[in-house]
């Protein structure tokens, strides 16, 4: 069991498993192109297609169920509803397209290996060092969810990737099933106990979302579907 506030259990970081439509990831491709061409700041640089292309084949491995394009996309949604909250909305729209880039959840090291590929990509892309460095930290952010007072940018992007915490009760059904989907290896005494340390952890958090959007608009949502997600497990494991 992982010992950092992710909202998955054992080995992994953070809707639907194939999910990524051709629509899907023709908006993708725009949305890297502009992100990316802004990240730039008018410096030149290569084609942006290869490099989405490439995190999009991440993004669509058999492993995944929820780690997909679908979630790719709705933090990215996320993000745009708190883009006003950021002080480099451009660095935090790349750290959400590497945050998960690499995941593997039978390991431990992903944002690690996410942030790393972040450092190797970015700057041969034309993105300036700085930014680079950026998006690196906010990658790794992304173990604990816990920025730092006055981290506008972390406070952005964990919160629009634990978003699907407050999401109604059948997104979230779904969530939970996927993250199970994920841990299929793992047998169902380990997962229920991992996953219901992950929820404490969660909760025991004195706030989840840092933004003042996310703190009115998501929080107590998120509370209650942990809290009763954590019940269904206890009641699950003593059948």
């Amino acid at each position: 069991m992982t010992d950092h506030h992710s909202p998955h259990p054992p080995h992994g970081s953070d809707s639907s498993g194939s999910s990524g439509s051709s629509g899907t990831e023709a908006g993708l491709r725009d949305r890297w192109h502009d992100t990316l061409v802004a990240a730039r700041a008018g410096a030149a640089g290569p084609d942006p297609l290869p490099y989405a292309e490439n995190l999009l084949a991440r993004w669509a491995e058999p492993q995944r169920r929820y780690h997909t394009t679908a979630h790719l996309s709705t933090v990215l949604d996320r993000v745009d509803t708190l883009a006003g909250h950021a002080d480099d909305v451009h660095a935090v729209r790349l750290a959400a397209w590497f945050h998960d880039a690499v995941y593997r959840p039978d390991r431990s090291e992903n944002e690690e290996r996410s942030a790393a590929l972040a450092e190797r990509a970015l700057p041969e892309a034309g993105v300036p060092d700085a930014v680079t460095e950026e998006v690196a930290r906010l990658v790794r952010l992304t173990v604990t969810h816990d920025p730092a007072d006055g981290d506008r940018n972390g406070e952005v992007l964990c919160d629009a990737d634990l978003a699907i915490l407050a999401g109604g009760p059948q997104e979230y059904g779904a969530y939970a099933a996927q993250v199970r989907e994920e841990y299929g290896f793992v047998p169902d005494e380990a997962f229920r106990a991992g996953r219901a340390a992950v929820l404490r952890q969660l909760l025991n958090l004195p706030r989840l979302f840092r933004t003042p959007y996310g703190a009115a608009e998501w929080e107590a949502r998120a509370r209650h579907n942990l809290a009763t997600e954590l019940e269904l497990l206890a009641s699950s494991g003593t059948g």
